[in-house]
């Protein structure tokens, strides 16, 4: 069976030029290459499951909420310092046709880069990356080690 591209989650019409939203399916194989580490990798998808919850909430597209999520910590394996990550991997994404919304919201979540925090997907992204590894931190301490047995008594 041939395989196909991932259908764009839509296209949008941003200043009269057409814009390709990369689709989960897209920001899966983008994590899958770049990142073999399996904690690296729950954290992406617990920020991905977050983003989506506060979209869901804000009347927001749940979709590309969901792709900014996963894909804010694509290059940290390849760039884990502050000097390149994540702004070394924004050409990575550029190169593959990602468009500047996604990849300035990705900017925004590191601090050191002062990329403003305009949109609510940025200020959300910022908050839900803190809390995420803060949360997977708490449940590392609990005799379980399960993130369901975390509470908000937890913390």
């Amino acid at each position: 069976m041939a395989q196909t591209e991932p259908r764009p989650v839509e296209e949008a019409s941003r200043g009269g030029e057409a814009e390709r939203w990369p689709s989960r399916d897209d920001a899966l194989a983008l994590m899958t290459e770049y990142v073999k580490n399996p904690g690296l990798r729950r954290h992406m998808l617990a920020v991905e499951a977050a983003m989506r919850a506060y979209a869901r909430r804000f009347g927001e597209d749940e979709e590309r909420w969901a792709v900014a999520g996963i894909l804010h910590d694509f290059d940290y394996e390849i760039h884990p310092t502050l000097d390149h990550h994540p702004q070394d991997g924004a050409p990575i994404l550029r190169e593959r046709g990602y468009p500047p919304e996604l990849i300035e919201t990705i900017l925004s979540h590191a601090d050191h880069l002062d990329t403003p925090r305009t949109t609510p997907m940025r200020l959300a992204l910022y908050a839900v990356d803190e809390v995420t590894g803060f949360a997977g931190a708490v449940a590392l301490v609990r005799p379980d080690k399960r993130i369901a047995s975390v509470t908000p008594a937890s913390f």
